[in-house]
């Protein structure tokens, strides 16, 4: 059903979409199997402090969540929420202040093979090809034997066999992000962290390394807990959505994705997609009260009053 909308003078069309709460019968189903699976990560009352210029800055509040065998849960918030603070200690790269961080069941105590983490930037050893970067990892914790044929099963899977012997430097971005990849599973970890790792790609590039993503964790016994800031790219990828709020960071919701898996580009445009869409975007960007001029643009007009670039036909 669509709803006229005055704007100006100029009426547009708004779709009435349901509440992203609704689940159809299947993806109720999927989600009450899901919780039926072992817990394989559980943040219990995280709170992460900093020695601020003007004293103690809280970065985390009271954060509690757990993922379950398999899922795939991405971390959404405003700027300053504390999403890579959180990846970074789950990581075990930073300690919390206080509250406790389970891997099936046992407390993380600094970095572990058994999570693999892929960056933002880019972090493969430039001086090694792209299979020495990933028999790396398993080089290091003695299984040495085999590192090789292993690197090139997990080579293969991302589709980089052609490039096995390759550089870094002579890799696109894309393919820098899948040697990545490859080396975070070629550890067998438990869960793969990943703190925005395709924010430095372009926009065809960031949709075919969400597909690739995808079609990894579907093939392989993985957990994935995905950052982004990107709302498009947290409703295509997620099962459950967690959105923080900002100063301090908090949990603000904890969102069920209503959009049926296996996912494709063309649910996008689906009434499921677009409504959770809408509620990240109500949590993440409130309206504001018209006092509150803190994002308010100081703006003097400088163009004929008659001058409407949106009235141009």
């Amino acid at each position: 059903m669509n709803l006229p909308m005055k704007k100006g003078s100029q009426t547009v069309n708004r779709l009435e979409l349901p509440s992203y709460l609704e689940q159809a019968p299947e993806v109720s189903d999927r989600f009450t199997r899901l919780k039926q699976r072992p817990v394989t990560l559980e943040v219990k009352g995280l709170h992460k402090e900093f020695d601020g210029n003007h004293g103690k800055v809280t970065a985390l509040k009271d954060i509690n969540f757990k993922t379950h065998k398999r899922e795939f849960v991405c971390v959404i918030g405003p700027s300053g929420c504390g999403k890579s603070t959180l990846i970074r200690i789950l990581a075990g790269l930073e300690e919390a202040s206080t509250g406790e961080v389970l891997l099936d069941g046992k407390a993380i105590k600094g970095p572990g093979p058994d999570r693999g983490m892929v960056f933002q930037t880019y972090t493969l050893f430039p001086w090694l090809t792209v299979k020495k970067n990933v028999m790396f990892g398993m080089e290091v914790s003695g299984r040495g034997g085999l590192a090789e044929q292993d690197a090139m099963q997990w080579i293969d899977l991302v589709g980089l066999s052609k490039f096995a012997n390759s550089y870094p430097h002579e890799l696109s971005g894309g393919m820098k992000q899948r040697a990545a990849i490859a080396r975070a599973l070629a550890n067998q970890p438990r869960i793969l962290l990943m703190d925005e790792p395709f924010g430095a790609l372009d926009a065809q590039t960031r949709a075919k390394m969400q597909s690739y993503l995808l079609e990894i964790w579907r093939n392989i016994d993985i957990t994935i807990l995905f950052i982004t800031h990107d709302l498009d790219e947290a409703v295509y990828l997620a099962d459950r959505i967690l959105v923080l709020k900002a100063h301090p960071g908090e949990v603000h919701e904890l969102i069920e994705v209503p959009v049926p898996q296996p996912r494709s580009p063309d649910q996008s445009i689906s009434p499921e997609f677009l409504a959770t869409k809408k509620r990240i975007e109500e949590l993440i960007h409130p309206l504001r009260a018209e006092e509150d001029n803190d994002d308010r643009l100081n703006m003097v007009r400088m163009v004929r009053v008659d001058d409407e670039v949106g009235d141009i036909m």
